[in-house]
């Protein structure tokens, strides 16, 4: 399992850890609007998910906005999830706030669907890890990044190469 600190203090992940290869495992999740998101969703496209704790913090909004900058210019053959449990209408005021289009902001406040598939539920904080997960059209994890120190940035270039080999 991926050893993780929060603050430079370890916390304990809940889930399987999901390794290159692997077959990406489904999730349910709310949209801003409420309505349910699994990965079938997504089904023919190369997905980028961009797990983070919270929109809120400066780090998480960096990482929002670099990856929907790069996923953007990518065009319609990638979508882009950002997967927090931050409550769907937090999400929606941040996004609107932000001015960002090509990310779907989701929610896993409600059953940690997502958090314990990928193995990014922090059990002492009930937040989410800070993660990356690339998978291609047929459902197959390509990149995994579970980031060793939840306050520190992911490998962007390392993840936005795994999509572009993608596509």
């Amino acid at each position: 399992m991926a050893q993780v600190t929060f603050k430079n203090n370890p916390v304990t992940l809940i889930g399987n850890e999901v390794k290159v290869g692997d077959k990406a495992p489904d999730f349910t999740v709310l949209a801003n609007d409420l309505s349910l998101v699994t990965l079938k969703d997504s089904e023919g496209k190369v997905r980028l998910i961009s797990v983070v704790p919270s929109l809120d913090t400066g780090v998480c909004d960096a990482q929002t906005r670099r990856f929907n900058e790069e996923v953007v210019a990518l065009g319609d053959a990638v979508a882009f999830y950002t997967v927090s449990v931050d409550l769907p209408f937090a999400q929606k005021r941040w996004c609107a706030a932000a001015g960002l289009e090509g990310v779907h902001t989701v929610s896993d406040h409600r059953d940690l669907s997502f958090g314990k598939a990928y193995g990014a539920y922090m059990e002492e904080l009930r937040l989410l890890a800070r993660s990356v997960f690339v998978i291609d059209k047929e459902g197959t994890v390509t990149y995994a990044e579970y980031v060793s120190e939840g306050t520190s940035h992911p490998n962007y270039e390392a993840a936005i190469e795994a999509v572009k080999a993608l596509i």
